[in-house]
């Protein structure tokens, strides 16, 4: 039995492998960061000569490059497209170590500093987007443009408790952190069977969830630590010192920015997140509401998506 679960295991990383290096997604590589093996993927520019600058894209939470898989190649018409996975989801190591927004803001920099060192096209998703905002705050010379995907504001999360309720719900968060309860709850809803309905709650058309995209999210829940690195990350998730507050980081950024968000968005909704009030923070981020997508419109409704982007990116 334990043989049959390991060759099923090695057969999904290889379909896994394969998929991702199809002609829409492009060539996988490794990077060492800090002793740590580093996943991404890029697309040259399918145009040479352009001068267009290139474009890094940053997955969600529990995701990894793989989730741009509708995106890397139409963006790379003109560009040329990196895709990374975030130390410790995806193809990158699973490891123990202290999870934060500035962590994998210094991941980012120094894969720029590595294989780009020219402005790029910053675009990330969910956490992928907190990432963007904190990287083109703290390294204005990197991003020429922020590009943000449903854009969690954590502070909200906090202010939408009523205030009586705060400590017991802060005490139930610690409780559920607990490895007593995260690491079952790990192992029973990595089986994709389970894991399809809980993606379906990030999309308005279930349909979109496929078996490729549970894929995405399912194999690297195979890979060598990944329960403890759930953990960590999950507790990392709760703390105050997690991500700094994005009404401080947003008027640092001094590039263009715009904000995608799908007007059907379960997971924040627009109607608790109110995304326009990011304009408060700096008037010059540009808010584009996606209909009839939820969490993930990159993923759901790649066309408008990338015809929106790519508009965006090509004014003069």
């Amino acid at each position: 039995m334990g043989v049959s679960i390991k060759i099923q295991n090695l057969k999904s990383k290889i379909e896994m492998t394969i998929d991702l290096r199809s002609p829409n997604f492009g060539e996988q590589r490794d990077w060492i960061w800090r002793g740590w093996p580093t996943r991404y993927s890029f697309l040259r520019a399918a145009s040479s000569g352009d001068d267009r600058p290139p474009t890094i894209l940053l997955h969600g939470f529990g995701l990894s490059s793989g989730h741009w898989r509708y995106n890397m190649e139409p963006l790379s018409d003109r560009r040329t497209v990196y895709a990374l996975d975030l130390l410790g989801f995806g193809g990158s190591a699973k490891v123990l170590t202290a999870y934060s927004i500035a962590f994998w803001v210094e991941q980012v920099y120094e894969f720029w500093r590595t294989f780009v060192r020219r402005p790029v096209v910053l675009a990330g998703h969910s956490i992928g987007s907190l990432v963007v905002v904190a990287a083109a705050a703290t390294y204005p010379e990197m991003v020429s443009h922020a590009v943000m995907v449903s854009l969690p504001d954590l502070e909200l999360r906090q202010e939408s408790i009523p205030r009586p309720l705060r400590g017991p719900v802060a005490l139930l968060e610690r409780l559920f952190a607990s490895p007593l309860l995260l690491r079952p709850a790990f192992y029973f809803l990595r089986d994709p069977a389970r894991l399809r309905p809980w993606l379906q709650i990030a999309y308005a058309n279930a349909d979109r969830v496929d078996d490729a995209l549970i894929d995405i999210v399912a194999v690297p829940t195979r890979d060598r630590g990944a329960a403890a690195t759930f953990v960590r990350l999950f507790r990392d998730l709760l703390s105050p010192h997690f991500c700094p507050s994005i009404r401080e980081l947003l008027p640092q950024v001094r590039s263009p920015m715009l904000l995608f968000w799908g007007d059907r968005d379960r997971m924040v909704p627009p109607q608790l997140a109110r995304p326009d009030r990011f304009r408060d923070y700096n008037p010059d981020l540009e808010l584009h509401i996606v209909e009839n997508a939820g969490h993930c419109p990159h993923d759901e409704c790649p066309d408008r998506f990338n015809a929106a982007l790519l508009a965006w990116l090509d004014r003069p």
